[in-house]
């Protein structure tokens, strides 16, 4: 009787404890908002979603602008266009002859040269910073060392034969010696500095899962162990170059639109000569601060020279004049875009730091020597 009054009590209590009106455990739970739950946030938030949707933008709030803007992007994508087409068809021939580890194995014990031509070769190759990043993944999916890509990827962009010649017609041969001195030194120093760190593991499998840089092919022959380069006489070869093909377009040419459409939205709506007005000045803060807004910035090599030629002439510091090239030379939004694609995020602010850094160094040593 009483393991029967007990049990009914407990059973009493329990019920009363769990499954009375408006207890916490008996309502239920809210679910918290995500922008996942959102139907299509797939599409929403895509890259090509952007690449559209801003131009649409342009369209219903300022269509006198629409067709410039439109014509910009267009132009500036299909100039780059070629580049994209040789290293897609390069990637996808590399991968599926199955050469990635033989080419990376022709940098070993050859980094300190290999560093060295690359940052000469940049300073020669006619590349802007978002014309630059095909090849880029490209030297990623080989498996050349990452130390040598960084000098390319730093020298490229500051420095060609024509740039040369428009920089010292407008700023005269001292500002363009400089400059051309300059990017061969950048990329030699951001090279060096990330050999050093690969030495103490830092930067290991650098690009990104997913991207055009990453990814594995066929592997080399097993009979020989050589990448077998007539890849259309075996089948799985052959799939793979057609699958690496697609994929390495679709991947290259979405981030390449993107990074145009952000430049056209720049030139329309951030004047050019604003955003150099805006670093004016002499001394070391100006050159900082000329470095900070170069990075950001888009003042290609070809509009820079004449816009800081009248800046200089007004009484703005060569250092500053220097330091805005660089670093807008180096990196803008555009290009932030496209290798934030393409690379880990170690690599993409390694990149910026040494771009900055490179940028206020050549300021201040140029503003010492001239």
């Amino acid at each position: 009787m009483t393991d029967t009054l007990e049990t009914s009590a407990a059973g009493s209590s329990g019920s009363a404890s769990c499954c009375a009106p408006k207890t916490a455990c008996c309502s239920t739970p809210k679910s918290k908002w995500s922008w996942k739950a959102i139907p299509g946030q797939k599409y929403l938030f895509s890259t090509w979603a952007i690449v559209l949707g801003v131009p649409l933008l342009v369209l219903v709030l300022d269509q006198p602008q629409f067709v410039s803007f439109v014509s910009f992007a267009v132009r500036a994508f299909l100039g780059t266009l070629p580049y994209i087409a040789f290293a897609v068809v390069l990637i996808a021939w590399l991968k599926a002859a199955g050469a990635e580890a033989y080419v990376g194995r022709a940098f070993e014990g050859r980094e300190t040269v290999a560093i060295c031509l690359a940052a000469l070769f940049g300073g020669l190759a006619p590349f802007c910073s978002c014309e630059v990043i095909p090849f880029i993944a490209g030297l990623l999916a080989v498996g050349a060392p990452l130390s040598a890509i960084m000098a390319f990827w730093l020298s490229s962009p500051l420095i060609d034969p024509p740039t040369l010649l428009i920089t010292a017609g407008a700023l005269g041969w001292s500002f363009a010696i400089g400059k051309a001195v300059f990017a061969v030194s950048l990329g030699l120093f951001g090279g060096a500095a990330v050999a050093m760190a690969m030495r103490v593991g830092v930067f290991a499998n650098p690009a990104r899962p997913g991207s055009a840089a990453s990814g594995c092919g066929c592997g080399a022959s097993p009979q020989t162990g050589r990448p077998v380069w007539m890849f259309w006489r075996e089948s799985v070869r052959t799939a793979k170059f057609g699958a690496e093909l697609k994929a390495n377009a679709g991947f290259l040419m979405k981030w390449l639109a993107l990074a145009y459409v952000l430049e056209a939205a720049l030139v329309t709506y951030v004047p050019a000569d604003l955003i150099a007005r805006a670093v004016g000045g002499g001394g070391f803060g100006s050159i900082v601060i000329s470095a900070l807004v170069g990075m950001p910035a888009y003042l290609n090599s070809y509009v820079a020279p004449p816009l800081l030629a009248g800046l200089v002439d007004q009484g703005m510091g060569s250092g500053a004049a220097m330091a805005f090239m660089i670093a807008g030379a180096v990196s803008s939004i555009p290009a932030m875009a496209a290798v934030w694609s393409l690379v880990k995020p170690s690599v993409f602010v390694t990149y910026l730091g040494l771009g900055f850094a490179g940028a206020v160094l050549s300021g201040v040593i140029f503003q010492l020597v001239v």
